[in-house]
């Protein structure tokens, strides 16, 4: 009977976790399925400025995440995991909804970088609690559930946008005012966030953190992650291995509509106008298609070999094949090819449920959620050296080349990692770092 209830409310912690990274997926790439739409009503049609000032807010948005990781991180390993899952939901559900009435770009800047922090405490929360709270056999599938249903927001972000006139019209007999595309999809996404405040309520707190909570040892404390060299490197290295999967979508999949569909001499004759605007919302919807069967199948290759980081490996060498094969093999090819480009790329990047697994699972429970929160956001928030880097190299070595260099770099940085980080497949959980 006491197993059947623990299974129970261990089932219930990875539907919260799973409902609440689905919402922080939507909201995460949100702004880049309406940049253009957004930014073309404040800058006006066709501005030249708007590739730039988009990769500029991004990078705000991803600037807030850092600052938010380490927050949320640190205060649920000193307040509790549950808190943080209330907390970061609240943050960024308001700011998104704030977005759909913001209409100058400092404002715009200022909310995203707001909903950057709050979406930063969603998924180390989430897969701390599932970790601590499963059996070491089964938590693998755990955070398959959370991370593999979770990647599906952004698909629904793409339906949402795509579907804003009928959506808009629903809010307008509510509300009696009329609302563009991406102002709905800001307010869907604020409202969603919302809505989930009410199913955490039955979201309980892991035994591992509530048995330590009272002890006089030192949580949450960044310290002891820089105190020791071996630790530290294991830290860095944890961030090292998730960059190419937003080297992917942070360069080559965002950057589709302003920079590889015109460079590679996509075909998109058969585009209407409307779908034209919606190149950059397809490659996503179709990258992150990608990322959830990558994600599912990685974590069950990582379950029938008891390995985290074999499977790593073979997920590191697929992503360095696909990325020759998207940069030199693309030329000319059709707007479908290309989108099942994006989501084969998205496939091979799935190993991010075992990223983010294995960096939980490398240190104790006393800076467990600090690590779990801050490596998942500082490789989102990478996207920034990474894109800076891209266009640093850019105009001596044109698109194409530019995003080679950058993507040996990661992929280089990410093999080496692997090899400095433990095999945690049977590892025990019930630890803590001195």
């Amino acid at each position: 009977m006491n197993n059947l209830i623990a299974d129970r409310r261990s089932l219930l912690l990875v539907v919260v976790a799973a409902l609440g990274y689905f919402v922080d997926i939507y909201d995460l790439v949100l702004f880049n399925v309406v940049k253009r739409e957004s930014l073309e009503f404040i800058l006006g049609p066709g501005d030249p400025r708007i590739k730039n000032i988009g990769i500029d807010l991004f990078n705000v948005q991803m600037l807030g995440m850092l600052v938010g990781g380490i927050l949320w991180g640190v205060w649920g390993d000193k307040k509790g995991r549950v808190t943080v899952l209330f907390g970061s939901i609240l943050l960024y559900s308001g700011a998104n909804i704030i977005n759909a009435f913001t209409f100058d770009l400092t404002s715009y800047a200022i909310v995203r970088f707001i909903a950057g922090i709050g979406l930063a405490g969603e998924l180390g929360a989430g897969i701390t609690l599932v970790t601590e709270t499963m059996a070491r056999e089964k938590r693998g599938y755990g955070t398959m559930i959370v991370v593999v249903f979770g990647a599906m927001g952004a698909v629904f972000a793409a339906e949402v946008v795509a579907q804003g006139q009928r959506l808009g019209g629903l809010l307008s007999i509510v509300t009696g005012r009329t609302f563009m595309d991406w102002q709905v999809a800001y307010i869907v996404g604020g409202l969603m966030g919302i809505a989930l405040l009410v199913l955490r309520i039955g979201a309980f707190e892991s035994g591992l953190f509530t048995k330590i909570k009272d002890r006089t040892i030192r949580r949450g404390d960044v310290r002891l992650l820089f105190s020791d060299r071996t630790r530290a490197i294991k830290y860095l290295s944890c961030i090292l291995i998730g960059v190419p999967i937003w080297y992917v979508i942070g360069v080559l999949v965002n950057l589709s509509q302003d920079v590889f569909v015109p460079e590679l001499g996509i075909d998109i004759s058969g585009l209407s106008e409307a779908e034209t605007k919606l190149i950059n919302g397809a490659a996503i919807k179709y990258a992150y298609i990608g990322l959830s069967i990558g994600d599912l199948l990685s974590a069950l290759l990582s379950q029938l070999a008891s390995s985290r980081k074999k499977i790593i490996y073979l997920y590191l060498v697929l992503n360095a094949l696909l990325m020759l094969t998207f940069l030199f093999g693309m030329r000319g090819a059709s707007i479908a090819t290309y989108n099942w480009m994006c989501l084969a790329l998205g496939v091979a990047s799935g190993y991010w449920v075992l990223f983010v697994t294995l960096s939980s699972e490398q240190f104790g429970t006393n800076i467990r959620s600090t690590v779990a929160t801050t490596s998942p956001n500082f490789v989102r928030g990478s996207v920034w050296p990474v894109t800076s880097a891209f266009k640093f190299v850019v105009p001596g070595f044109g698109n194409v080349t530019a995003a080679l260099v950058v993507g040996v770099l990661v992929l280089g940085a990410a093999f080496w990692a692997t090899t400095r980080v433990h095999e945690t497949f049977h590892s025990d959980m019930d630890f803590v770092e001195r």
